[in-house]
């Protein structure tokens, strides 16, 4: 397909006045070097939104936006990428060349979108202007959808007999080949081509700058074929796996507050959205999986809310979805809706204030998980509550995140009423985290740097001397001034040095060199058991575990500079560069010394 050549990009690029772009749409006063003026992308005061003279990008220090011309028309203008590149074109008279792409075949992602848009208006008009839809339009009533809501949603109709749409698709110029592109149509096993969504409701996907990328269509007659709910199928503008339904309708106010209420129906969220609450997504046509928590991680969300139906299912998806937004260090929180209960229903019924209510009075995830687990399984006898909680324990070690795996275990201790020691150090503790005891009883101290070293450690000391690949990589990878605990930088460059020296670890002489601290630690280490079976994989996962610490860590100190106030508008910038250049290159594991 036709692509613009990468000369005319540069052309472009070279041409293009950020600061005279964004005054189109942004007051900015100058300030010395630099141009300052209140975000577009967040509500504030005071002006945080900042343009040097000459620079190519933009960022603000209040909520991180940070792009250039055609970044800022996409995420501010809802353009897409071709059509943010062809205005600048135009506006500084650029002549755009165009090339063939041999790689990439099929229509145009931009007359697939075209297409999608004009349908959406087709089924939208079916639906409120024809005999035929007014049976939709009246079920629609029924639930309480108004007519504002289904305009402001472009909710629609898709007919249940053919001769309609296909039709209105090619007079409007659209081929074939782009409406079976954009899953429009389906060609059945005759050869013949079919509308691909028939005497549905149709609810419109957007992607994250607003332009219709899918459908989720849903049945009200019993009697059409198929489940209550189909959508499209994938297509080079629509990924399943990674679309989040009502996030171009919440995306700024998700990210400016760092939280965000799951839902498991397109109903349910266009409801909360409607009615104000608008940080509401849900799934897309399959399960909640990895690729849409990744998508809210990367707004920097810090909270969650699930309000998901209150049925079998429901639960047992609450404690999945809960459990892959611990895993990632996010605070979960559980709304307990009634019986046979989803939020769109609730709202009606209870009005938006009620479900304010129950956002303040959700329950955490932990409580919820024991408390489901325990009528889930039977723990009347020791032995029963001995598996219960080793089941728990041994979900919350899966987390990655050290500080909120050791809190989580002491209140796993208190909410089980199983001695605390015994869940952090005892049979339940499968990656024994080394606790340093405070000298006093009942009281523990753990630092999360030591637990992280502590495994990495432990691997390396019991296991280097019979896998001396886990040597090899540990050398490769991990300094040890890359250890922020004295004691485990320490033993680790003991370790190292006698194994450069003579292929072999005396542990009386390495012990004899270091200091007590050190000394105790060693020893604790010696008494712990491992996997040996898993030791080269384990190991692997911790040194991953330090690089990404390293990385974080150094990517904080930049940004703590950056906000500091204390760096000139060229110290700045110059941090601003090595923040990005930090943020998009992460930790890779080196195999080789050579890699």
């Amino acid at each position: 397909m036709p692509i613009i050549a990468k000369e005319s990009l540069e052309n472009v690029k070279k041409r293009v006045d950020l600061v005279d772009v964004i005054e189109s749409y942004v007051d900015l006063k100058r300030s010395g070097a630099s141009y300052k003026g209140l975000c577009p992308f967040h509500e504030e005061k005071s002006p945080s939104f900042m343009i040097q003279k000459g620079d190519s990008h933009y960022h603000c220090f209040g909520c991180g936006a940070h792009g250039d011309a055609i970044q800022f028309l996409m995420e501010h203008q809802s353009m897409g990428f071709v059509d943010a590149v062809e205005m600048l074109a135009e506006k500084y008279q650029v002549h755009l060349e165009h090339v063939e792409e041999a790689e990439e075949k099929g229509p145009p992602k931009k007359l697939i979108c075209d297409a999608l848009e004009e349908a959406s208006l087709f089924f939208q008009a079916f639906l409120l202007h024809t005999e035929n839809g007014n049976e939709a339009l009246q079920y629609l009533y029924q639930r309480g959808i108004s007519l504002e809501f289904i305009q402001k949603f472009g909710i629609g109709y898709a007919p249940k007999f053919l001769g309609s749409f296909l039709p209105y698709m090619r007079a409007k110029k659209f081929t074939d080949e782009i409406l079976l592109a954009a899953g429009l149509l389906r060609r059945s096993s005759d050869g013949k081509l079919r509308d691909f969504f028939s005497d549905r409701i149709t609810f419109p996907i957007h992607n994250a700058q607003g332009r219709v990328i899918g459908f989720s269509a849903r049945k009200f007659h019993e009697e059409t074929f198929g489940g209550k709910y189909v959508n499209s199928v994938e297509t080079p503008v629509f990924k399943k796996s990674r679309t989040l339904y009502g996030l171009n309708f919440c995306r700024r106010r998700i990210a400016k507050e760092r939280q965000a209420v799951i839902v498991e129906g397109q109903i349910d969220c266009l409801r909360l959205i409607f009615e104000g609450v608008d940080i509401a997504v849900a799934g897309q046509g399959t399960a909640f999986g990895e690729g849409h928590v990744q998508e809210l991680l990367n707004l920097g969300v810090n909270r969650i809310y699930l309000a998901l139906d209150s049925d079998l299912a429901g639960r047992e998806a609450t404690v999945k979805i809960g459990n892959m937004f611990q895993k990632a260090g996010v605070g979960v929180f559980i709304l307990k809706l009634p019986q046979n209960s989803d939020p769109d229903d609730f709202v009606q019924r209870k009005g938006i204030q009620a479900f304010l209510d129950l956002m303040d009075q959700a329950v955490d995830y932990l409580p919820f998980l024991v408390d489901l687990s325990s009528h889930k399984h039977k723990s009347s006898t020791p032995a029963e509550k001995n598996e219960l909680v080793y089941s728990l324990a041994s979900q919350i070690r899966g987390w990655d995140d050290e500080v909120m795996v050791h809190e989580s275990l002491k209140l796993l201790a208190k909410l089980t009423q199983v001695p605390e020691e015994m869940v952090l150090t005892g049979s339940y503790a499968a990656s024994n985290v080394y606790v340093q005891g405070t000298g006093r009883v009942g009281e523990q101290q753990v630092d999360p740097h030591l637990v992280l070293e502590s495994d990495f450690l432990r691997w390396l000391l019991l296991m280097g001397g019979k896998q001396p690949q886990l040597i090899s990589l540990a050398r490769n990878n991990v300094q040890p001034e890359d250890l922020k605990h004295p004691h485990c930088r320490q033993v680790y460059g003991l370790y190292m040095q006698a194994h450069d020296e003579h292929d072999y670890c005396d542990w009386m002489a390495l012990a004899m060199k270091m200091e007590p601290g050190a000394q105790q630690l060693l020893s604790d280490l010696h008494q712990k058991l491992v996997n040996k079976d898993k030791a080269e994989e384990h190991f692997e996962e911790t040194v991953q575990k330090i690089l990404d610490r390293n990385w974080m860590d150094r990517r904080e100190l930049v940004r703590v500079k950056i906000q500091s106030g204390n760096s000139s508008e060229d110290e700045l910038f110059k941090l601003l560069k090595i923040f990005d250049a930090l943020k998009s290159s992460p930790p890779q594991i080196k195999k080789e010394a050579n890699d």
